[in-house]
């Protein structure tokens, strides 16, 4: 299978995601000058916009990248709820697997922005884990799902939707079915992803997960830590982000560096949903630990130089993992 056939085998999956989703609300202006009320800029609002963000970011990616992603999630029942399954409706993504809760917020990050400057972040969310009927409910529904699906994304913001008993059970069915599952961990479950095919944490998350410090200039000290992680988790492999010095893949007895590529970096936000989009549909080909790091960190790269969060541009993708000589070796 050659590159071109590897993205258009892409179109033939579909993708489980579940976790928190939340709306990136961006709010961009000009300042002009100083209130008289307090020693603040005043913003004079010019643009409103409104993207999905969270797990949700991860679904548009995945279906950027022309697979069909499954969105498994609870919001609010309430204002932002509704601009949240907007949204969803707009990005023509299914509501089929989500939930909305009486008893909580929808998440909504709110950024205000002047010039390329981002000024202030303004978050309402609740971090409250899911009242019992509430879980039953999206455990329900990600059940009924998971039988037609190629690979699950755990896509984890520490909101409440994910505890350790759901990702428990949804582990052990989507493992029953064969279904490969990969992880992007926050820092309250870090522990509780048992026997995931491959586990995605950036180098802050692996050092407070594991309450450990080490060199990472120093490969055996990083494979060090992968190995205690594996073992620790019973994972078949971690693919471990490490901001601008790449990725590092430790999968099917394979370890693998790969650098950053030189961009010129714009945003950094986002960059690890694209990571684990591309992973993930990599991981559902079976294809081999290189390729699934080699084209992860490209895509995480192609993100950056973008301001806020985007998805990544497929095409784009294509034409530089052909220009970087990516190889795929049967």
């Amino acid at each position: 299978m050659n590159l071109s056939e590897i993205f258009e085998a892409f179109n033939n999956l579909r993708v489980l995601i579940i976790g928190d989703v939340m709306v990136d609300s961006y709010l961009w202006g000009k300042v002009d000058r100083i209130s008289p009320e307090a020693p603040v800029p005043i913003v004079s609002v010019k643009k409103r916009e409104k993207r999905l963000g969270g797990a949700a970011n991860v679904a548009l990616n995945v279906k950027s990248l022309g697979a069909e992603p499954i969105l498994c999630a609870v919001i609010g029942a309430d204002t932002d709820g509704q601009d949240f399954l907007q949204l969803l409706d707009e990005s023509n993504l299914t509501r089929e697997g989500i939930v909305a809760s009486a008893s909580r917020i929808t998440t909504i990050k709110h950024r205000i922005i002047s010039g390329s400057q981002q000024m202030l972040r303004i978050d309402s969310e609740m971090e409250n884990l899911l009242l019992a009927q509430e879980k039953a409910e999206l455990t329900k529904k990600i059940l009924g799902l998971l039988p037609d699906s190629d690979v699950v994304i755990f896509e984890d913001y520490d909101k409440g939707v994910l505890d350790e008993v759901l990702i428990q059970e949804i582990t052990e069915a989507a493992r029953k079915l064969e279904i490969p599952i990969i992880v992007d961990p926050k820092k309250r479950n870090f522990l509780h992803y048992k026997h995931a095919t491959l586990f995605k944490p950036n180098l802050k998350e692996l050092r407070e997960g594991l309450k450990i410090d080490f060199n990472v200039a120093h490969r055996n000290e990083l494979e060090g830590a992968l190995d205690q992680l594996k073992q620790h988790l019973q994972l078949e492999g971690v693919l471990l982000t490490l901001s601008e010095r790449g990725v590092f893949i430790d999968l099917d007895g394979e370890k693998h560096h790969i650098p950053a590529h030189i961009r010129q970096i714009s945003d950094v936000s986002g960059a690890g949903d694209t990571v684990v989009s591309i992973a993930a549909l990599c991981l559902a080909l079976k294809l081999p630990p290189l390729v699934i790091a080699e084209l992860s960190n490209l895509g995480g790269g192609l993100v950056c130089e973008y301001a806020g969060v985007v998805p990544v541009d497929k095409q784009k993708l294509l034409e530089e993992a052909i220009e970087n000589s990516i190889q795929i070796k049967n």
